[in-house]
């Protein structure tokens, strides 16, 4: 029975990854993965927004920028998201048992954010997910097999947390959930010096981040800390935090996982290993309010608190293994159905609804909607890699000129989609905290030139006013060649074409305190 089980979870991990990879080459990439494209095109020990990790798994799966598709950007996630799988499953297994960690590996791919948000898309979240997932598999062995004496275990624990931290600063938590477990439960662990070997393997590595952010003068922080600082109350969001979880957990998942910790608070379902249901809620609910305090204040964003929920789904196996019998219980299939159908429904309607979902006004026709950001770059960028070519010919515009940029989106699907094809370099301008990355892109590109030409594509989504952002660095802006992105016969976007011709004013260089050179 038990090998049966392990073998139907690699059979799941089998089926779910080849069901993605499908998936993942049927629609375009996001505002964000976009934007995470430029992490592997400028490796660095850090990035403006978040540690480095997702950019170098991003190089992996592409042979090294060899092979660069959707598919290729998104592989590394869906790979992190089958171990995470097994790391779950194996988890389960040691606190209960075989059967409870299929349940528990069953809720992790039914999970909006672990199934698909981290583990379709290719985010920072998505390499953070094995080595959070494998720190929790590490932990549990430490104290149900009492491996305390073993140093080689925390050493494992330390580097699977310090990668974590690599991919988001957030894996932190970790130590800070297993620390509080042994405060309440083994305070004489505290005591034990190979946990703090492992703490400080954990400490080498995330030196990179601090060293990028010293000699950066710690920029990341400055602007992650600006979102977090507000004083006023806002219980509206805090409500759309709540929602929002909700929704990226999967409702079905959500509403079983609240059953599932009332009845183990209530004693109702029990671990077989002793103070394993403190180790979970320890490893979960201080990270959620953490969360859920912090959007009284402030803006937040629902997976931001995503892998607080994966010990959750421990307890929810836990639960299930205790009150079905079925291969596939009713939540189990009711959870399933409904990510697919949201899978299936985003994908087609990206590429195939003529409905317009956002704003019908003509000045930012398409904003707001959902489905823009995941089709019509492709076509776009082919339409204007031929007006490149025209302009080249008739000599309207002059060679390599430029595309400018004031904000990173739409500059990530100008970069990855529009600018390969076209050959035309993506130059930003404007302030740093609208630019992001593309701040240290220009680092190593041409500037503009005195008398240069350059383009400014503006989406009807995404609307701007490029006189206002670009009309002082050029003598004149030529009216905009319109392109309309039409699915299944339906306008839902448009793509405003500017020439900007002779430049009589450099921008001035958007300038990071320092940077380091380039390892690859």
């Amino acid at each position: 029975m038990n090998a049966s089980y392990s073998k139907k979870v690699l059979w799941l991990i089998l089926i779910v990854s080849l069901l993605k990879l499908i998936a993942a080459s049927m629609i375009e990439l996001g505002n964000d993965e976009v934007y995470y494209w430029t992490y592997a095109l400028q490796p660095d020990w850090n990035h403006f927004d978040h540690p480095p990790m997702v950019g170098w798994l991003i190089r992996l799966t592409s042979f090294n920028l060899f092979w660069v598709s959707e598919l290729s950007l998104r592989l590394g996630s869906i790979l992190c998201a089958g171990l995470s799988t097994w790391f779950i499953f194996k988890t389960g297994k040691l606190l209960s048992n075989e059967k409870a960690g299929w349940y528990a590996a069953l809720l992790y791919n039914c999970s909006v954010y672990t199934g698909i948000i981290a583990g379709l898309f290719i985010l920072p979240d998505s390499p953070q997910m094995p080595f959070w997932t494998g720190s929790l598999y590490i932990m549990a062995h430490l104290f149900i097999r009492n491996d305390e004496q073993k140093l080689s275990t925390w050493l494992v624990l330390g580097g699977m947390i310090g990668l974590a931290t690599l991919s988001k600063v957030h894996g932190l938590y970790l130590w800070a959930g297993f620390g509080l477990f042994l405060l309440l439960t083994r305070i004489k662990w505290l005591l034990n010096w190979r946990l703090y070997a492992g703490v400080f393997v954990t400490v080498i590595c995330i030196l990179p981040i601090v060293y990028w952010n010293v000699i950066n003068d710690f920029i990341t922080y400055r602007y992650h800390s600006e979102r977090v600082t507000h004083t006023k109350i806002e219980w509206d969001m805090l409500g759309r935090e709540i929602i929002g979880e909700v929704l990226y957990q999967n409702p079905v998942i959500f509403i079983l996982v609240l059953i599932a910790v009332f009845a183990l608070l209530r004693n109702r379902i029990r671990f077989n290993r002793k103070k394993a249901s403190v180790w979970l809620l320890c490893m979960s609910f201080p990270m959620i309010f953490l969360f859920w305090g912090i959007s009284l204040f402030n803006p937040t964003l629902p997976h931001w608190s995503g892998p607080a929920y994966i010990p959750l789904f421990i307890i929810g196996g836990l639960y299930l293994e205790k009150k079905s019998t079925q291969l596939f219980p009713a939540f189990i299939k009711v959870a399933g159905s409904l990510i697919l159908f949201v899978l299936v429904a985003g994908i087609a309607l990206s590429n195939w609804s003529p409905v317009n979902f956002g704003s019908h006004a003509k000045e930012n026709y398409g904003e707001y909607g959902p489905t823009l950001d995941l089709s019509g770059w492709r076509d776009f960028s082919k339409n204007f890699a031929a007006l490149v070519k025209k302009d080249r010919a008739a000599g309207t515009m002059q060679a390599q000129s430029p595309i400018l940029i004031d904000k990173w989106f739409p500059g990530g699907h100008l970069e990855f989609y529009t600018s390969r094809l076209s050959g035309n370099p993506v130059i930003a301008v404007g302030k740093l905290e609208d630019v992001h990355k593309f701040a240290w892109l220009n680092k190593d590109r041409k500037t503009l030139q005195l008398g240069q030409d350059a383009y400014a594509i503006v989406p009807s989504n995404l609307p701007m006013d490029v006189h206002e952002s670009f009309g002082v660095y050029f003598s004149k802006i030529e009216k905009p060649v319109v392109f309309a992105q039409i699915r299944s016969g339906g306008i839902v976007r448009y793509f405003y074409v500017y020439r900007l011709k002779n430049c009589i004013r450099v921008p001035n260089p958007i300038l990071p305190p320092l940077k380091k050179p380039a390892y690859f």
